[in-house]
């Protein structure tokens, strides 16, 4: 493992932390969209991450080998997908946007975004970013220990 790995490590999953919260955010902003230019109300995203595989993996010594599944080299974002699940449906039929016809007239389909849910998962992305700047400043002082080994 280089001495930079670490960073490079936190880094990526500082990337996917951010990206995760700028997705929440959107849907946040979104919550109460009930037209788009797709059409239809808003559909809520979210981010699916996946490891980065890297050529080496660490293995721990004091670790049984099957209970070992090794270090990635991070984190990066596999692909940001909608969530299909309908959304909820209100009764107001002078809404401009209001179903004309069927078993649902009358009706406004809101977008499937639960505000409470998105807060958490907030709170959480920011967190995990808090957490990998904590992995960063700790390698930064972990390295000017070592340079001061040398003097």
């Amino acid at each position: 493992m280089g001495i930079f790995d670490s960073i490079n490590i936190a880094a990526s999953g500082m990337a996917a932390e951010r990206l995760r919260s700028d997705v929440i955010s959107n849907n946040i902003a979104n919550s109460s969209t009930t037209r788009t230019a797709e059409g239809g109300a808003f559909k809520r995203s979210r981010v699916i991450l996946a490891p980065v595989e890297g050529k080496f993996v660490w293995k721990n010594p004091f670790v049984p080998e099957q209970l070992q599944s090794g270090s990635g080299k991070g984190v990066r974002v596999m692909t940001i997908e909608k969530d299909n699940a309908e959304g909820r449906l209100v009764y107001d039929p002078t809404h401009p946007d209001a179903i004309l016809t069927g078993d649902r007239a009358g009706y406004v389909e809101y977008p499937n975004v639960n505000i409470v849910n998105e807060m958490v998962d907030l709170i959480a992305a920011s967190r995990a970013y808090e957490a990998n700047t904590s992995v960063i400043q700790g390698a930064k002082e972990m390295f000017a220990r070592a340079l001061e080994i040398g003097r």
